[in-house]
């Protein structure tokens, strides 16, 4: 069985974090998540929500929202960094509670892409030794995976770029 995508967690979390946000603040709906799901899938999907949010993606992503909030306002504003740094505290305790809302929208992604059988097995997964290392692991994981792609890709914007103008010269065309 084919797990989650260790590669892809982080950003795929962070781009359903965004749409739920930017649908939950616009009103709106998506069609996937208008789609109706069985309620026993639905808390099956949950279940394995909460089994591998060990990096507290929604307080990281309102503090980073907070940050970049901060540096907004304060370069324009310097002389009232410290009303603006008392206001997004109390913006930030606002969002206190809020994190069902986001982790259930998750879930219904889950329980529309996975039947109740194979969410069952994934769960299931999850709550095993491996599976909880696993989750406890992934945040960190997902960090020197990140590391390692962007060296990679360092190299390979090098490398690639010599291997065209290899090209182009072969063709007479100098850069």
């Amino acid at each position: 069985m084919a797990f989650w995508n260790i590669q892809n967690w982080a950003r795929g979390v962070r781009l359903m974090m965004a749409a739920a946000l930017v649908v939950g603040a616009a009103g709106v709906s998506l069609p996937a998540l208008a789609q109706e799901v069985p309620p026993e899938e639905l808390a099956m999907a949950r279940k394995y929500i909460d089994l591998t949010d060990r990096g507290a993606v929604f307080e990281t992503t309102v503090v980073e929202v907070g940050i970049d909030t901060m540096r907004q306002i304060i370069t324009q504003n310097p002389e009232i960094q410290q009303q603006t740094s008392d206001a997004i505290g109390e913006v930030i305790k606002e969002y206190n509670g809020r994190k069902g809302e986001l982790l259930d929208q998750f879930a219904r992604v889950y329980a529309i892409n996975f039947t109740l059988e194979e969410l069952t097995e994934i769960v299931a997964f999850y709550e095993s030794p491996v599976g909880q290392k696993l989750a406890t692991a992934n945040s960190q994981l997902n960090e020197d995976i990140r590391r390692v792609l962007q060296v990679y890709t360092n190299n390979l914007r090098t490398e690639f770029f010599a291997k065209v103008r290899s090209q182009l010269r072969d063709q007479g065309i100098e850069l």
